[in-house]
């Protein structure tokens, strides 16, 4: 199957390059197809940075002509088919994906494009240059192309020396004590753009230190060529004529006036005002208090005025999640001011959400094992729970599942109920000392406080009752990275109303059955994030995620006895977890992306425990793993547990190591909708350290064909150097409903190579096998 997929699709590409060799036939009479221009730089002298000045000009060549595959200009060749008369829909749509119009020699303007050639040079500093350029036509193609010839003194002007004109005033010893962060360098060629950036380097010191109304465009330079032979030249810094007064004096902040429950209906009405550490906060009824709000604000009455104080203040009140808008506004006072300070009023105007929502979700839940059914949730929020900025998350779930089909034709059904809660302090609660918030510059660490419950009945099995809590800090050290830590998180669960059925399944498989046995587990827990995502427009895009899970030591500390210990009458877990999620995306336009991501991860069992916990091992496969295989259905290694009655194997494709590698190419469709062709690899495996020994007792209880599988669970299902053997493959396409940033993704994955069946029969491409996935957001 494959090969012969290979062999139509090199028919189809050789057909659609011989269909594109040449276009000479649509070409108009009075037109020649541009194919583009040369540029070529003569000197006297070889000169420095030679290259990146070719390619600096290089990029001024106008127009870009049509582009060529395979020596094939096939974007061309589908515009053309497409303006046909009843050109099909084939062609349409490949003009929509791929076409391009066409580019003519008379859509150049040369004479222009030497002006701009000319005036590039000179701002490098290569003055009393010459450009020309040439065409050369060749009407047998019915093509044209243009050179372009520069000839270039043999060295640019060089900086002797930079200075700033002496003056009294205030602003000229500001800008002095500037110098030694200058762009501009002696021994440095001239460059407008360098000069350029000067300016706005010395824009932005000055707005730092108080000069509120200073503008760039008040500075200018003049060059002065007179005192040198050779080609040096010194550069002088001097204000502009008629630059107002205010532009040239720095500004003191008299006022800070925070308004915390603004809104513009009501920004007549009469307000308290309250004054708290120098600041006036004014609201007609307390809806934010001064004291959990002031350390957010970073404006000080008596300082000079500060933008990247005023940024800060504002990026920390936004963080809170409590407002909608966020707009701080100077005013000038006139009263106060003088020929040498002027003074700002600061008006901080905070328009808050709606302090409550209520969010209902209704879903339609399909698993891998056959259960289907609808979930409910319901959500609770409130944005401001004790007047500081507290946000308050309560969910409720309830949900039916019942399997659809099965080969024993019983089908079971399952119960879902849960209750989940979070409470976010915008601020570091802490139970030892006090958290001062001017330790975190950037963004004030919150506090979040997790509990919650769930219930799960899962008929002729068991019920499954679980709790857990956690309470820890997160906070944004920078733009980009994200620290969470959680020095308390406990999850308790409690297995009950097992089932014969079950009770027989856990009898014979130590490794599950131990997984379910460790009720209690406490620990710690950290996230790292690094997320250049953020920035949509870059180019490269790398994103981070590396997590750390350690639980029972502590308790480890205030047990004894012999392993397994408990604590408070309750077996506790003792392990440690590594995980990391790397990403990279590689934009090839704004909307065609190559993603990828490699993710790595690995449990180690200790001390009180034989295996990981269920709760806390991998799995792979799934719409968001390894998307031609269904979710949980990979591993350990090349382990393939027997089906039960039904043909659905039970919960043992786990492991505690987890690696896998994935691609996609994204590409728009039409409007909102994009396309995805993706290839992933990966697979669970376990060490010897996450099995549970079998011991002579149990043995007694388990027949031949079990005691096979435990010993095939262990030959198979552990990592070792052939694991590349064992990686599972897979490709396939998808389609993207992206309506603003929210994403439903369908995707339709192949297997390629199929890790648990006999080796020599594992690489296959399984077009009959096709695993559909439905998803929420893109997997990577």
């Amino acid at each position: 199957m494959p090969k012969n997929v290979l062999k139509v699709v090199l028919l189809l590409s050789g057909f659609l390059v011989l269909q594109a060799c040449s276009v000479k036939k649509f070409i108009p009479e009075d037109e020649l197809l541009y194919t583009g221009a040369d540029l070529k730089l003569q000197t006297e002298e070889e000169i420095e940075n030679r290259k990146a000045l070719q390619s600096e000009l290089e990029a001024l060549l106008m127009p870009s002509p049509n582009s060529k595959f395979l020596g094939s200009r096939i974007g061309l060749y589908f515009h053309y088919k497409a303006q046909q008369e009843n050109p099909g829909f084939i062609n349409r749509f490949l003009n929509k994906q791929l076409g391009q119009e066409p580019v003519y020699l008379s859509d150049a303007d040369p004479f222009q494009t030497e002006d701009l050639l000319k005036n590039r040079l000179e701002n490098r500093g290569y003055f009393y240059s010459r450009v020309s350029h040439s065409v050369q036509e060749n009407d047998s193609e019915k093509t044209a192309n243009i050179t372009y010839n520069a000839v270039l003194p043999a060295n640019p002007y060089i900086l002797a020396q930079y200075q700033m004109e002496s003056d009294s005033i205030q602003l000229y010893r500001a800008i002095e004590n500037s110098f030694s962060e200058s762009l501009l360098k002696e021994n440095e060629p001239f460059n407008l753009s360098v000069m350029k950036a000067e300016r706005e380097r010395i824009d932005n010191y000055l707005k730092a230190r108080g000069y509120y109304n200073f503008s760039p465009n008040f500075l200018i330079f003049e060059a002065d060529t007179n005192q040198y032979d050779r080609k040096k030249f010194d550069l002088f810094l001097r204000l502009k004529e008629d630059v107002p007064n205010a532009g040239v004096k720095p500004y003191i902040i008299e006022h800070v006036n925070i308004y915390p429950n603004y809104s513009v209906d009501t920004d007549s009405v009469a307000r308290d005002t309250t004054r708290f550490n120098n600041r006036n906060y004014i609201q007609n009824e307390v809806f934010f208090e001064p004291e959990k709000l002031d350390p957010f604000v970073l404006l000080e009455e008596g300082e000079l005025y500060n933008p990247q104080k005023s940024g800060r203040t504002s990026r920390r009140l936004t963080s809170i999640g409590a407002y909608k808008f966020v707009n701080i506004r100077y005013d000038e006072i006139d009263s106060l001011s003088t020929d040498s300070l002027g003074y700002l009023e600061a008006n901080i105007f905070l328009s808050p959400m709606n302090k409550r929502a209520i969010r209902l979700e209704l879903q339609a839940v399909t698993k891998s094992n056959n259960f289907a059914g609808p979930h409910l949730a319901v959500t609770y929020t409130n944005r401001n729970l004790f007047e500081g900025g507290e946000i308050l998350s309560l969910s409720a779930k309830a949900g039916y599942e019942t399997q659809l089909s099965s080969e024993s034709g019983s089908g079971q059904t399952s119960i879902v109920l849960g209750v989940d809660s979070d409470l976010i302090f915008p601020r570091m609660l802490f139970p030892i000392f006090e958290i001062k918030s001017n330790w975190f510059q950037y963004s004030i660490p919150k506090t979040k406080i997790g509990l919650g419950f769930e219930y799960l009945d899962r008929s002729n099995l068991f019920s499954l009752f679980s709790v857990n809590g956690s309470f820890g800090y997160l906070w944004k050290a920078n733009r980009f990275v994200t620290h969470e830590l959680n020095p308390f998180s406990v999850t308790y669960t409690q297995l009950s109303q097992k089932t014969a059925e079950f009770e027989d399944i856990l009898k014979s498989n130590p490794f599950l059955k131990s997984s379910f046995d460790q009720q209690f587990i406490a620990g710690l827990t950290y996230s790292f994030i690094y997320n250049e995502m953020i920035d949509e427009l870059d180019r490269h895009q790398f994103f981070v995620n590396a997590n750390i899970d350690v639980a029972g030591n502590i308790l480890d500390m205030l047990s004894s006895g012999e392993p397994p210990r408990k604590f408070l009458g309750l077996t506790y877990a003792q392990y440690a977890k590594f995980d990391t999620d790397l990403r990279y995306h590689f934009k090839l336009s704004p909307e065609h992306v190559i993603a990828t991501r490699l993710f790595g991860g690995i449990g180690l069992p200790y001390g009180n425990s034989e295996v990981m916990p269920f709760s806390r091992q991998f799995y792979s496969g799934g719409p968001y793993s390894v998307r031609a295989f269904q979710i949980r259905s990979l591993g350990p290694g090349s382990y393939s547990p027997p089906a039960a009655e039904d043909g659905i194997p039970y919960y043992d494709r786990m492991g505690n190591i987890r690696l896998e590698a994935n691609v996609e190419y994204r590409f728009p469709l039409y409007q909102f909708l994009k396309g995805a062709v993706f290839a992933d690899a990966g697979n669970v495996w376990n060490t010897e350290s996450n099995y549970a020994p079998v011991d002579d007792e149990q043995e007694e209880d388990l027949t031949p064909a079990q005691i096979e599988q435990q010993r095939l669970l262990l030959e198979k299902g552990t990592f070792g150097s052939d694991f590349l053997d064992e990686m599972a493959v897979g490709v396939g396409a998808g389609l993207r409903i992206d309506i603003q940033s929210f994403v439903i993704r369908f995707d339709l994955g192949i297997p390629v190579h199929t890790p648990y069946f006999e080796e020599g029969q594992r690489w296959e491409f399984r077009l009959k096998d096709p695993v559909f996935n439905f998803a929420i957001g893109y997997p990577f």
